[in-house]
């Protein structure tokens, strides 16, 4: 293997995660390609142009190349407007590889159901297998609406039937979105293999508590409540907000200490901005305790989570949770939604806790039992660090690896047969 064309048409790896379209799977592409170029691969990653200021071609780190494709205009599309311009991206693609020698790239890699479109033709024309990963499924997010949300187009829906027929390898975060991919894609188990995603473990570490509070202005003796992603319906940052509005009507004496902090960007569509999560806390009479903050990155991220008694994940849908592992990685326990791969993400009762639905009393209970009773937190974020590193980005680079030879192997054995 020596390399590697990865294809994220809607969001650019070098974008900040938690605000517009960048998340999860930014960071995904990041960790896996700056690895596999530490083993001496080349990853080209392409992307689309959003700016006319942008180079044509970025260092995002040693042997890992962005390639900026000019299609569309440069403003920001929305994930609706960007079929209309997959023609003029494919052609930027294709003519950039058209340039080497035929056989450049070994394998193709396509994150998100717009870049599996591009990466099925890139495959019949470079004669590579095609590897793909959903991040998430239109049919699974369309079954775990939340009532502000708008449910994803039929051309996503097939969309993602003709990615899940014609890719060589479709690479699960779990064995339950393994199943989906068969069971609503009639997708081919034997093309179907689960990689868990990982933790930057040597980032994402525990550390000074009080200095992580310090540094964010918090007291010391404050109960902090944090949730870190984009500002969505998906993610339903609301579902903390109204949380902990019940919380306080139970335990009215946090009322001085408690700080709800959220992380993150607006994205999407519906309760989408900090302005109308503001509004709502206003209106549940707990504007004074929630606190806002822009995405975070680095070392500041790890400060977030080292800073909080808790961190929620109330997420309609996910295909897995990067921010639930992150924080247990710091030694934070978390309070998720029993969706999509948050069960593998936490171990409920042991290094996190499962909620069901995101009705505020549940959610409000389940946050009681860890804030009011120190020790069982301190027991759950014990095992919530134990926990975290089971997942590494090094395993998750390892059987991706494998999955670009098992199916360069078999493509090569068909082609040729």
């Amino acid at each position: 293997m020596k390399r590697v064309a990865v294809l994220s048409v809607h969001t650019s790896p070098l974008e900040q995660p938690g605000t517009g379209d960048a998340g999860g799977m930014n960071v995904y592409i990041v960790q896996t390609a700056t690895r596999m170029a530490r083993r001496g691969i080349e990853v080209e990653i392409f992307t689309r142009a959003t700016s006319s200021e942008l180079p044509p071609v970025a260092e995002l780190a040693p042997g890992v190349k962005v390639r900026h494709v000019v299609a569309g205009p440069f403003e920001g599309l929305g994930k609706e407007e960007l079929p209309g311009q997959l023609c003029a991206f494919t052609a930027g693609v294709l003519r950039a590889e058209a340039r080497h020698e035929p056989g450049h790239y070994d394998v193709v890699h396509s994150h998100y159901w717009l870049s599996g479109q591009v990466g099925w033709l890139a495959r019949e024309r470079w004669a590579v297998p095609l590897v793909h990963t959903a991040h998430t499924l239109a049919k699974v997010k369309n079954a775990n609406l939340a009532s502000c949300d708008l449910p994803e187009p039929r051309m996503r829906l097939i969309g993602e039937e003709q990615v899940a027929a014609e890719a060589d390898r479709l690479v699960a975060n779990t064995e339950v979105e393994a199943e989906e991919l068969i069971k609503l894609y009639d997708a081919d188990p034997a093309k179907v293999m689960v990689v868990p995603p990982g933790v930057d473990l040597d980032r994402f570490t525990p550390g000074d508590r009080g200095a992580a509070r310090s540094a964010l202005g918090l007291r010391p003796d404050a109960v902090v409540l944090a949730f870190v992603g984009r500002i969505q319906p998906l993610k339903a940052p609301d579902v903390l907000v109204r949380a902990a509005a019940e919380l306080l009507f139970h335990a009215p004496r946090l009322r001085d200490r408690l700080v709800v902090m959220i992380v993150g960007g607006p994205s999407g569509s519906g309760v989408k901005t900090p302005a109308e999560l503001k509004r709502l806390a206003a209106e549940l009479g707990i504007a004074d305790v929630v606190r806002f903050l822009p995405p975070q990155g680095g070392e500041a991220l790890a400060e977030v989570y080292r800073a909080a008694d808790v961190v929620a994940v109330p997420s309609y849908n996910e295909s897995f949770g990067l921010v639930a592992l992150e924080a247990q990685a710091c030694g934070t326990p978390v309070v998720a939604a029993a969706v999509g791969g948050l069960p593998v993400a936490v171990r409920d009762g042991v290094s996190g806790l499962l909620v069901e639905g995101h009705e505020a009393g549940p959610w409000a209970r389940a946050l009681e039992s860890l804030v009011l009773h120190r020790a069982y937190r301190e027991e759950l974020a014990a095992n919530a660090v134990g926990h975290a590193r089971r997942f590494s980005w090094e395993r998750t680079t390892d059987s991706l690896l494998a999955g670009y030879a098992q199916a360069r192997d078999v493509f090569r054995e068909e082609v040729f047969a």
